[in-house]
């Protein structure tokens, strides 16, 4: 282990749920040792808990409808790491599997994992980054910045929290390359190094939670949102990737500028994907709130060279190392881990194709009328997802199924909402 509890301390003991949310139990040291060597039990309600907390009683061989009967967690040693804001204390991710011995692939953890599996019978390795734009506001709900992006004034406005965060990445292991502020009140984005496989995806996950939670202990609150304001910029969760073969960029160009064969074909399967994809990067009925024209957010299917309007960006990198693809499409309220499994799996059936995608966009296309549009709802994402056999194949059909009964829900859950918009805007026309 890489660091151990004070025996006056806890290990919070968490696995991310499907919304990305990091649930589980703190344990006493004597416990967690105890876990680490036999493992431990959670109930299996955490696989169908909707954002709310409510069970979804759609689920009808797990969860609620059976009793909420108990999985066995497996704690993942290499994870454990100290929180800075809460000396003694620790966090350490775990993997879930059923009674009989066999492994939960509904778990987020798990689906990541058998995605990196298929891209390894192909030969490669992820080496992935995500970048985070979060809303931070202070006690009385005031956003800390005006809203000028990359202002070098403003950054000084999170001060305090920096101080904080800072040591609390370090801790756990999470490699802070950069924050600058973006266009829109309150708004902070975090770029944090590339990692190989898992290990990314772990770093978002514990980067969301350590925001929200050294925001609270200052009096802040953190939103990752993806669109908390009309006629503002909203929450993107930007995903760059690369695929390795050992130490070399299977993403690399040739001499002459050219990208290599596999990344085009990872593009065209990106492209081919990303309708169905866009369940998994843009899971809530307001994820596609951010989604709208003039906000540098992709609404249609289109790549280009440093093209940042576009969904996906071709960076060909000041070297080898770091020639990469950005998808641009995925919100700051996607799991990280689905998100990453989502992109991957669209990659990989792109390599497998042979794939090769439309010519490049040079302009900017948030306008464009003649390209294919991306689903603007949770509920035209769930019909193109519904579609895709290939990627819900690739991500697994037992898990795909559990997502889209968990989405479904979530749509359900909004139709029989009334917002304080709908009642302000019909009650006296009506």
């Amino acid at each position: 282990m890489i660091w151990s509890p004070s025996e006056d301390g806890f290990v919070l003991l968490g696995m991310p749920d499907v919304h990305g949310s990091i649930r589980g139990k703190a344990l006493r040291p004597g416990a967690f040792r105890n876990a680490v060597e036999k493992g431990a039990v959670m109930t299996d309600l955490w696989l169908g808990l909707d954002p709310v907390d409510m069970p979804i009683t759609d689920y009808r061989t797990y969860g609620i409808n059976t009793g909420a009967p108990d999985l066995l967690l497996t704690p993942d040693p290499a994870s454990l790491r100290p929180l800075s804001w809460r000396p003694g204390w620790g966090v350490c991710l775990a993997d879930p599997s059923w009674p009989d011995g066999s492994r939960c692939r509904l778990a987020s953890r798990e689906v990541l994992r058998d995605v990196l599996a298929d891209l390894a019978e192909l030969g490669y390795e992820v080496m992935a980054g995500f970048e985070y734009e979060v809303r931070i506001r202070d006690g009385a709900g005031r956003p800390l910045s005006s809203g000028i992006s990359y202002s070098l004034g403003e950054i000084g406005r999170f001060d305090a929290l920096l101080e904080v965060l800072v040591p609390a990445f370090e801790g756990l292991g999470v490699d802070l390359e950069a924050v600058h502020t973006e266009a829109a009140p309150g708004l902070l984005e975090l770029n944090i190094a590339a990692r190989r496989g898992l290990q990314a995806a772990d770093d978002a996950a514990l980067l969301k939670f350590a925001v929200k939670e050294t925001a609270a202990s200052l009096g802040l609150s953190a939103s990752f949102l993806a669109k908390t304001e009309p006629l503002e910029e909203g929450s993107s969760g930007h995903v760059h990737m690369s695929f390795w073969q050992g130490g070399e960029n299977a993403f690399a160009p040739g001499p002459g500028g050219d990208l290599p064969e596999a990344c085009m074909s990872a593009v065209a399967g990106l492209l081919d994907h990303l309708p169905a994809a866009s369940l998994l990067i843009n899971p809530t009925v307001n994820s596609y709130k951010r989604l709208v024209p003039g906000y540098f957010a992709p609404v249609n299917v289109s790549w280009g060279y440093e093209n940042r309007s576009a969904s996906v960006r071709a960076i060909r990198g000041s070297g080898p190392a770091r020639s990469r693809l950005e998808c641009r499409r995925p919100g700051a309220d996607a799991n990280p881990y689905l998100a990453l499994a989502a992109l991957v799996s669209s990659a990989v059936l792109g390599i497998r194709e042979g794939s090769l995608p439309p010519p490049p966009e040079s302009r900017d296309v948030s306008e464009r009328s003649d390209l294919p549009a991306l689903p603007n709802s949770l509920e035209s994402a769930l019909a193109a997802f519904r579609d895709d056999a290939e990627l819900r194949t690739a991500l697994g059909a037992e898990f795909s199924e559990y997502y889209d009964i968990s989405r479904a829900w979530e749509l359900k859950a909004w139709q029989r909402s009334v917002s304080d918009w709908e009642r302000d805007r019909y009650t006296g026309a009506v």
